[in-house]
C-alpha cells in the first residue's frame, strides 16, 4: 500500500461538489520540486472517521495529510489543518475596483502581460496585494485554469508572505466582464475590512467554517 505524505492546498474542484483538489505544496516555495503543485482529487467522503473533518475543509486551506492509495481514489488517513485562508473567485464580474484596472492600463502601457500592486487602507498602511495577468482570446482559459489549480496561484500567496506579516490571507480570482485579464486579489487579513468589501461588492458569500 503506497501513502502520500505531504502539505497540500485545498480547492473547491469545478467539477465535482463532493470532491476537494488538493494542491501538493513544496516544503520551500522558493525552490518548489518536481512534483510541486500536482492535484489530486480527494472525496469528501469515504475516509472513516476522518470523513467530517474532510467534509469540513474550506478552499484556501492549506493541510498537512497522508493519503493512502490502497484503492483507486486516495483515503485520508491523517489530516491537521495548519492554515484557514480562504479562496473565492468569481467570473464576469462588473465595477472593478480601481487599483486592479489601473494596474492593466500600467501593464498595457509598459508592453506586459502582467503587473502587481500593492493597495493600502485610508490610513496607509498595506492590506493586500494584487496582480492582473493578460487573457487574450484564443490564448486558453486563464481564469479556469487559477479556479482548478492547474495554474498554481501558490507562488504569488508565498511572495506575499514573504514580505508582510504572518496570518491566513483571503485570495480572490476575478475576471471582469469584457476584458481581457484577470485578477488576483490577495487580502492580507481574513475577514478584514478589505475582505469583506471585495466579497459584499461580488456577492461573494464567506463560507461558515468549523471551530478552531
Amino acid at each position: 500500500m503506497t501513502t502520500t505524505s505531504g502539505r497540500f492546498r485545498v480547492l473547491a474542484n469545478p467539477r465535482e461538489d463532493d470532491v476537494w483538489t488538493f494542491v501538493s505544496l513544496p516544503e520551500d516555495p522558493t525552490e518548489p520540486t518536481e512534483d510541486a503543485y500536482e492535484l489530486v482529487d480527494v472525496a469528501h467522503a469515504g475516509h472513516g472517521d476522518l470523513d467530517e473533518t474532510v467534509a469540513n475543509l474550506r478552499p484556501g486551506y492549506v493541510v498537512a495529510a497522508d493519503l493512502s492509495w490502497a484503492t483507486e481514489d486516495p483515503t485520508v488517513e491523517s489530516l491537521t489543518v495548519e492554515k484557514r485562508t480562504l479562496y473565492a473567485h468569481a467570473d464576469g464580474v462588473t465595477n472593478l475596483f480601481e487599483a486592479a484596472q489601473d494596474a492593466w492600463q500600467n501593464a498595457r502601457a509598459q508592453g506586459e502581460s502582467m503587473a502587481s500592486q500593492v493597495t493600502r487602507d485610508t490610513d496607509g498602511a498595506v492590506n493586500g496585494v494584487l496582480y492582473v495577468f493578460g487573457e487574450p482570446p484564443g490564448a486558453g482559459d486563464l481564469y479556469e485554469e487559477f479556479v482548478s489549480g492547474r495554474r498554481p496561484i501558490e507562488p504569488l500567496v508565498a511572495r506575499v508572505n514573504e514580505n508582510e506579516e504572518p496570518g491566513d490571507r483571503e485570495v480572490f480570482v476575478l475576471r471582469p466582464a469584457g476584458e481581457e485579464f484577470v485578477v488576483v486579489y490577495i487580502a492580507l487579513a481574513k475577514e478584514g475590512l478589505l475582505a469583506d468589501t471585495v466579497r459584499d461588492t461580488y456577492d461573494l458569500s464567506r463560507p461558515d467554517e468549523p471551530l478552531a
